[in-house]
């Protein structure tokens, strides 16, 4: 969404963004351009006035399958021949560049910028109005240019309807607030209108609650977890539901509270709870949906079957039922998923012993006994494709969340798990953005980025496949791009701390660094380290608080945190001692504090088990201490010090010194990142090779 300007009353030119484009002169004529190229580059730069787009990617959404140089030429063509007709109107509003073209932001308004107006300043009849205006209209309608352009322009459409809603719901809690019921209900209705007609108009909030189990035989046939996973994979499937993510599920129900409270939390209309009940003869299950709001039952219904009629292939839940509870949300159930999944019950639940635990990485010893259970299944049904996944993703949770010293290793044993699992079951989109990571390691990112980008098109509703391709977008410095991808990460899963920590990054490295530090206030309040809260609120000068967020994060270590891999815990007092040191360093704002930090973290890395450690290498970024960070990660990216990547894209001092140091582009080149650019786009802060100029 555009920074909200000084209002433009003066504007040379109106835009309509909301349903078929269309451009009108100060005094009211629409301006007719014929040219449909030049109407979807026009379309394109308004809906950021200001924020400019590269000619390289112009050319490429607009004129795909031509040859680079041919490609070009057309673009060149193209806006000659725009410019010289929009100053025949007398509407001077391009900004071209020798590699960059915008529109200047004062010349111009749209009715997407009064609608954020509206919002921002609290105009809540102005918005109430605009909204019933354009309920049913997507933004830029009617403009098709191929895959490509389609691809870029659903991440646009998702990035703005994320930032209206949070926009209107912000104006929401203030009329609430106010006792302006009327107003409150008014615009809500349009809100509402709005999400029934546009693109989402049915993605109806679900979660799936962990389901009872009762059972008289005992035993280890876990099929409450099976419906859970059956019904989450069957639901995920369709369209219009956004279901909760299996995190935030667990979280909250884990933390307790009412039916009503819980969905709150997690952001959903509906929930899904039910039992199972296991006899000698039958085998009973009971589903219920919940209205969120009342806690009310509005539907449910029972089904009986013997045990091997749950763990028969793909009918662990039948049909029928899928197409009542899909009736009772309002929306059209989709035809079942081909899962590659196994007729064994006991491969089976050991399969949902292994997989739940999977889910607990960060207790103790969970993840291990995780991976001897999955490899115990897959040694009954070697062809189950859904545990190789869970596999796969077990051994990438061993290389982030444990003191591992094999990290690399550990990435590559998950990367031949999902090579498995994608070759037994091709729409494996989760091991598919498994499988990117270890591209990473191997410093090929161009090819990682392949795969998350596979990975969304095959499963669009998973939290997991959109938070991976949001983050691997954060490392190549492609951040504009990978915000609206988070954003629906965040919606998704609501109470995972992790997607917070990429929120809170991604704002920062824009520069909105209010909506970072309410990222980043999230993310402590879940119970993650509050370090990168600490960084924004250095950043912004509050170096006292921020010293003491960073400290205060001691307390999470051997629990959230665990020692760095290979060393022992430290004792209280040298914990407290080490912490004050690093946060001073890092958040301090003196330079002889960041220098004594530096010199100890040069330390660390000539003397740690593991050299690459993320304890080194994130402060190293956070610190700008270039030499040190470049070193690192040219030396080794893993799946636990990647993720540090994303923080190298701030520009503020003195973690952009990394970026301007004079090595910096040839370190990009050596761990993969200039071919990453070259082939998908280059950093928003970096918009073409700089030694090419």
């Amino acid at each position: 969404m555009a920074l909200i300007e000084a209002p433009r009353e003066h504007a040379r030119v109106r835009a309509v963004l909301f349903g078929e484009f269309k451009l009108f002169a100060a005094d009211g004529r629409e301006i007719g351009i014929s040219n449909r190229r030049a109407r979807a580059i026009l379309a394109m730069l308004c809906i950021a006035p200001g924020e400019a787009i590269e000619r390289e990617q112009l050319s490429k959404l607009l004129w795909p399958g031509r040859f680079r140089a041919q490609a070009r030429a057309s673009l060149r063509q193209c806006l000659h021949d725009l410019n010289r007709q929009l100053q025949a109107a007398g509407c001077d509003i391009l900004e071209a560049g020798s590699s960059r073209i915008a529109i200047d932001p004062l010349s111009m308004r749209s009715d997407l910028h009064d609608l954020e107006a509206a919002l921002a300043s609290g105009d809540d009849t102005e918005a109430t109005r605009i909204l019933a205006e354009i309920a049913g209209r997507p933004l830029i309608e009617h403009i098709d240019f191929g895959q490509q352009f389609a691809e870029w322009l659903a991440a646009k459409r998702l990035h703005v309807e994320s930032q209206l809603r949070l926009a209107v719901q912000r104006l929401l809690d203030v009329l609430k607030e106010t006792s302006r019921v009327e107003a409150h209900d008014r615009l809500a209705a349009a809100w509402a209108g709005r999400e029934a007609m546009h693109g989402r108009r049915r993605r109806i909030g679900v979660a799936v609650l962990p389901f009872e189990q009762h059972d008289e035989l005992g035993g280890g046939l876990f099929l409450a977890e099976g419906v859970v996973d059956e019904l989450q994979s069957r639901l995920g499937a369709i369209a219009e539901l956004s279901l909760a993510g299996r995190t935030s599920v667990n979280a909250m129900t884990a933390h307790g509270g009412t039916l009503p409270e819980i969905a709150a939390k997690l952001g959903v209309s509906h929930l899904v709870e039910g039992t199972v009940l296991r006899s000698p003869d039958l085998t009973s299950l009971t589903i219920r949906l919940i209205d969120g709001k009342s806690g009310r039952e509005i539907w449910s219904e029972r089904w009986q079957d013997t045990v091997d009629g749950f763990v028969g292939a793909r009918k662990v839940i039948g049909s029928q039922l899928i197409a009542g509870l899909c009736k009772a949300l309002g929306v059209e159930g989709a035809a079942a998923p081909h899962r590659r999944m196994t007729a064994n019950r006991e491969a089976y639940a050991l399969y949902l012993q292994g997989r739940s635990l999977v889910q607990r990485s960060m207790t103790e010893g969970a993840v291990a006994t995780a991976i001897e259970l999955l490899e115990r299944s897959l040694a009954i049904d070697p062809e189950f494709a859904e545990c190789w996944t869970a596999m796969a993703e077990a051994h990438v949770h061993t290389a982030v969340y444990t003191p591992c010293l094999e990290r690399v290793e550990r990435s590559g044993q998950a990367a031949a798990c999902a090579d498995r699992a994608i070759s037994l079951d091709p729409g494996q989109g989760h091991a598919l953005a498994m499988r990117g990571i270890h591209e990473w390691t191997l410093g090929n990112p161009a090819k990682a980025l392949d795969f998350a980008l596979e990975a969304y098109r095959l499963e669009p509703n998973n939290a997991d496949v959109t938070v991976r391709l949001g983050s691997f977008l954060l490392y190549l410095g492609r951040t504009r791009e990978a915000l609206p991808f988070i954003e629906a990460a965040v919606e998704l899963d609501p109470v995972y701390g992790r997607n917070y920590v990429l929120l809170c990054t991604a704002h920062f490295n824009q520069g909105n660094m209010d909506a970072a530090l309410a990222a980043g206030q999230r993310m402590v309040d879940l119970g993650m380290p509050g370090m990168w809260l600490a960084v924004v609120q250095s950043a912004i000068g509050e170096h006292e608080k921020a010293v003491e967020t960073y400290y205060r994060t001691r307390l999470l270590m051997n629990s959230v945190i665990l020692p760095p891999a290979g060393t022992a815990p430290m004792s209280d007092e040298a914990r407290d001692a080490y912490w004050r040191l690093a946060a001073k360093g890092i958040c301090g704002g003196k330079e002889e504090d960041r220098a004594l930090y530096c010199q100890m973290l040069a330390g660390l890395h000539a003397t740690m088990p593991d050299p690459y450690d993320p304890t080194i290498a994130f402060p190293a970024i956070w610190m700008g201490h270039s030499t040190l960070a470049m070193k690192i990660y040219r030396e080794r990216i893993h799946p636990a010090n990647m993720f540090g990547l994303m923080s190298l894209w701030a520009d503020v001092d003195p973690i952009r010194q990394t970026r301007l140091h004079p090595d910096f582009m040839q370190f990009a080149e050596d761990i993969g990142l200039v071919e990453a650019w070259n082939r998908h786009g280059w950093p928003d802060l970096l918009p073409a090779d700089p030694r090419k100029n």
